[in-house]
């Protein structure tokens, strides 16, 4: 079973917003944390992994997600 993922929709913020605000969360994080940042802006795709592997974290992968509400996407990723 998949651990439980604290989740950041950010939906609806373009760049560089929704890196920002994985960017802020990951400061209130425990080792270990998985983080799943919800996000429709496709920038996010590669920003979200480039980060994680700057910073040591570890990126978990994506998933695109189509709803009612539109297209996004799930990026995951696990805390240092």
């Amino acid at each position: 079973m998949a651990q439980q993922a604290v989740v950041i929709d950010a939906r609806g913020a373009f760049c560089p917003g929704p890196l920002m605000e994985l960017i802020k969360k990951s400061k209130h994080t425990t080792s270990g944390e998985v983080v799943e940042l919800w996000s429709n802006d496709k920038g996010s795709l590669k920003d979200v992994p480039q980060w994680a592997e700057k910073m040591g974290h570890t990126f978990l992968g994506s998933e695109e997600v189509n709803d009612p509400t539109g297209t996004y996407w799930r990026i995951r990723v696990q805390m240092k």
